[in-house]
């Protein structure tokens, strides 16, 4: 973790197009407060967030570069399917399964909002390997 980077819960303002487009890291958080988090994402051409699904709380994604394709749906075996790219956003209710998958060339860049927080205070996590092994330690 790199506390450094996450300025929450201090008032802030920043630009997120280019918070988001800079950023190098499939996960950083980028400020978290009480009840809201802000996250940005680089997803690699045919890579994933992976399917998952949060019970507490709602999820806003939005799509600064790049093209997705997003799943979401009651359940792991009832998902539909969505085309999403730049400027799109994706709104995930609590206890909705869902991914999105780069079906793109370049680097899917995405900002996420989690409400109430996801991840610990300062959460950064290189490659997805380490976002998901760090799941899988809690």
């Amino acid at each position: 973790m790199n506390d450094s980077i996450d300025k929450g819960p201090a008032p802030s303002v920043f630009n997120i197009e280019g918070a988001t487009i800079n950023n190098p890291n499939y996960r950083t958080t980028l400020w978290t407060g009480q009840y809201m988090q802000l996250t940005v994402m680089s997803i690699l051409p045919g890579h994933d967030i992976g399917l998952e699904v949060h019970d507490d709380h709602d999820q806003f994604l939005r799509i600064e570069a790049g093209q997705a394709t997003v799943y979401m749906g009651p359940s792991r075996d009832e998902l539909e399917e969505w085309t999403a790219s730049d400027d799109d956003v994706v709104l995930v209710p609590a206890g909705t399964w869902h991914n999105l998958v780069n079906s793109g060339e370049e680097p899917l860049k995405v900002y996420s909002i989690y409400s109430p927080p996801e991840h610990d205070h300062g959460t950064v996590h290189v490659t997805k390997e380490e976002a998901d092994a760090a799941e899988h330690a809690h």
